[in-house]
Formats: structure tokens, C-alpha cells, sequence
């Protein structure tokens, strides 16, 4: 019965990723919009992100001639797979890396090329953030670095995050659609974040950005950062705050007028498709899985042991604050907590249930994993391997220990990303 359940459930996983499908989303955006009515000129294909690929793809079968291979530009993570006869420049994820920066360089320097007649249509998909980092005057790549790791470890929120990186780039915030003007800008978005902010899509490049020098640097402090970020961010937000910079574009500045955003797809839509494929009597979490990883694990666990038995599917992105050396990632953090709260709970005596949590991207943290895909034994067969799960977690070692229990989700890169997802199938 588990094992049958847990292929269940990676088929409920694989049906919010296809939900999610770059190719399909983007071609329907585009059908509905008919982007040859609205310009005279060149149309340039930036696409930035996990789902780089087949949304360019979609972009150039739709738009055909109008698009000229010169004026297509993809910038993708090492792990995306190729499709057509795209080249794409890869660049560091989830750290930028030099690669990434020379990538934003050059997307800078064809955007100021373009003129009034001529049209942006901007490809945004998880990961961009980081794919394309371009640092503001007098802050270098290792100093964003080493401030995203700070806040990493500090369990910073992807708004947080996002908040202290617009104010270090000249592409984020908005930064980029200010380059791209006077040429007209269409942005086409398949969201990685819960509410499908466009500000926080990516950080953002050609959304408003209603967060200001003095919410970046509060994120700094929050974190416990402030002291030990390199001196330059520290630098450069006591000058913004001081109004010494020039800020972010905000809600309502001129600069947005006849631009269109849209979102092509996210988070709910694939968690609508996984409820879908589970059947009648599926219960939809109401709210985003959000909160530190383990807790969230525990809790559902806890839930779920007191509760009657139903299948029950969610989306979210949680968080780990991270306090030892080992491997691992938020989706397989949660699932490792969940495993050891059910294994002291009536859970342990029932053996038909699986709960699955993983990234629709196929990539959990530093690790070739998705996530892990646990049941009433995962607990006892990592121990049987000489493995103290409970040490493991402390750790934030959750790889190692799910490795050991056979309980790691292995998908590979998916070529999409709207988040994590989560389902507990059940038997009775």
C-alpha cells in the first residue's frame, strides 16, 4: 500500500509541475494579447529564469519573423535542460556568480539600444533574481554575495531578500524597464512566489517597487546584519536613507504608463491541478505553507495524526533558519520534521499514508533532490542505516538522513518553478 501511495503522490507532484508548463502558459498569454498590433519596430526576447527555455520557445512559435535570432537573449541556471535550438548563457543560482553579472551586462547594453518603435518582451521565471545580478555603483558582486548568504542563514523572507537586493542593482526594482524605455515593454511572468507580486517576481526589473532604502536597510537589522554586511551595502543604504540616491520607481511613475505585466502562471494554479488529480474529497490548504521548515513539518504531522484521514494538498514556500553544517533544503527540512513527529504519534501505527514535499523546479536547496517523499517507516529505516535522524535535523543535515531512509524525490530539473508544493495521501 505505501509504495503505491507514493508513486500516487509523485504522480500528484508531476501534475502541478505540468500545471505549471513555461510552453503552454506563455503561448496562451501571447494568443491573447497579439503583440503584432502593437509595434512597428524590432521586438527583442529577454528571458530570464528557471523556465527560460520553453518560454522563449513559446515567445518565437508565436511571434515567428517578427523576432530575429540576434535579438533573443536567454539566461538560464547550469541544470536547465535545452530546447530548440536556443543558446542560452548560464549563470549562477541560487548565488550569482560572474557569469551571471557579464549575462546583466549584456541585457543592459541591448536595452539601450532599442528605440521608441521598437518592443521589450521580457521573459521572467523563477530564479532570476539571482541569475542576473547587475550591482550598483560602488558595491561589487562579492559584497551582494555575501549579504544574500548573510540573510540566508538569517531566514530572511523572499520579500525581505528581495527588498535589500532591488536597492543594490541597477536592474531590479524596476531598474531594468528604466533601460529599456522609450521602447515599449511587454512582461510576461510565471510567478515563484505565493502572492504573485510582481514587485518580488524575480526582484522585480520592470514592475514597481513599493519598498525604499528604509525597509532594506530594517531588513538588514531584522536579520542581524547590519554589523557584519560588508561595508559598502552598509554604506550605500545609510546614503539612500539619508536621500542621498536616487530611489527604486514607485507605484504611479510615469515610466510604467503603457507597459503591461501579466502572470502566465504560478503557485495556486499547480496546487489546483494536484487537488485535481487527487479526486473527490482532496482538502485544499486555505493559506500558503509558510514559517520555519521544521515547525511547519511538525505541525502538519500533528495535524494530520488527530484529524480524520483525507488526501490533502498545498503550496508555500517555508523557511530555514540555518544552525549547523550539514546538506539539505526547506522541502526536505519539512519532510524529515514531519517524519519524526508522525513516528511519535498514532501516525506510526498506520501504514497508508505518504506525505510529499518538493520544489517545482526539481532542485531543493543545494542538492540534486526535489525534496523527500516520506511514510510511517522513513524514520526506522534512516536509523537502521546508523543515521540519528533526530541529529540530522539539528543539523540541517535533512539530505544525509533521507538519503539513508530511501526517502529523497529525485525529478531533475523541470524547466519550471512557481514554488514548493505539498501532499499527504492517505488509505482510509
Amino acid at each position: 500500500m505505501t509504495e503505491e501511495l507514493r508513486q500516487r503522490a509523485v504522480e500528484v507532484f508531476l501534475a502541478g509541475v505540468a500545471a505549471a508548463d513555461p510552453v503552454a502558459s506563455t503561448s496562451l498569454a501571447l494568443e491573447e494579447l497579439d503583440l503584432h498590433a502593437v509595434t512597428r519596430g524590432r521586438v527583442a526576447v529577454l528571458a530570464v529564469g528557471k523556465a527560460a527555455f520553453g518560454m522563449t520557445e513559446a515567445a518565437v512559435d508565436r511571434l515567428g519573423s517578427q523576432v530575429r535570432g540576434a535579438d533573443v537573449l536567454l539566461v538560464t541556471h547550469d541544470e536547465a535542460v535545452a530546447s530548440g535550438e536556443f543558446q542560452a548563457l548560464r549563470s549562477g543560482h541560487p548565488l550569482p556568480d560572474d557569469r551571471g553579472l557579464a549575462a546583466a551586462r549584456d541585457i543592459e547594453r541591448r536595452a539601450g539600444a532599442l528605440g521608441a518603435n521598437d518592443l521589450a518582451l521580457v521573459l521572467i521565471s523563477g530564479g532570476a533574481s539571482a541569475l542576473l545580478p547587475a550591482p550598483s555603483a560602488g558595491i561589487a558582486l562579492a559584497d551582494k554575495l555575501e549579504v544574500t548568504r548573510q540573510l540566508l542563514r538569517g531566514a530572511a523572507t523572499i520579500h525581505e531578500l528581495n527588498a535589500v537586493r532591488k536597492h543594490l542593482s541597477t536592474t531590479k526594482g524596476g531598474g531594468l524597464l528604466r533601460q529599456l524605455r522609450p521602447a515599449g515593454v511587454v512582461t510576461l511572468a510565471l510567478s515563484d512566489v505565493i502572492d504573485d507580486d510582481p514587485s518580488v517576481i524575480g526582484s522585480g526589473p520592470t514592475a514597481p517597487d513599493p519598498s525604499t532604502f528604509v525597509d532594506a536597510r530594517a531588513v538588514l537589522e531584522r536579520c542581524d546584519v547590519l554589523e557584519t554586511c560588508p561595508a559598502s551595502v552598509r554604506k550605500r543604504f545609510e546614503a539612500g536613507v539619508r536621500g542621498e540616491l536616487q530611489e527604486t520607481p514607485k507605484p504611479g511613475d510615469p515610466i510604467f504608463d503603457g507597459a503591461i505585466y501579466r502572470i502566465v502562471g504560478g503557485n495556486r494554479t499547480s496546487v489546483g491541478a494536484m487537488a485535481a488529480a487527487c479526486g473527490k474529497g482532496v482538502e485544499v490548504e486555505p493559506e500558503p505553507l509558510e514559517g520555519e521548515a521544521r515547525e511547519v513539518g511538525a505541525m502538519l504531522a500533528a495535524r494530520f495524526a488527530a484529524a480524520p484521514f483525507r488526501p490533502w494538498v498545498a503550496g508555500g514556500e517555508t523557511t530555514v533558519t540555518v544552525r549547523g553544517g550539514g546538506t539539505g533544503g526547506r522541502n526536505q527540512e519539512l519532510a524529515l520534521a514531519f517524519a519524526l513527529e508522525a513516528a511519535g504519534s498514532s501516525l506510526a501505527d498506520r501504514h497508508d499514508w505518504v506525505f510529499l514535499a518538493a520544489g517545482t523546479d526539481g532542485r531543493d536547496g543545494p542538492t540534486d533532490a526535489a525534496g523527500g517523499v516520506v511514510d510511517a517507516s522513513t524514520i526506522r529505516r534512516i536509523r537502521s542505516a546508523v543515521v540519528d535522524p533526530v541529529a540530522a535535523l539539528q543539523d540541517n543535515d535533512s539530505y544525509q538522513a533521507l538519503d539513508a531512509g530511501g526517502a529523497l524525490l529525485r525529478t531533475g530539473a523541470t524547466g519550471t518553478n512557481v514554488a514548493d508544493v505539498a501532499v499527504f495521501l492517505c488509505g482510509g
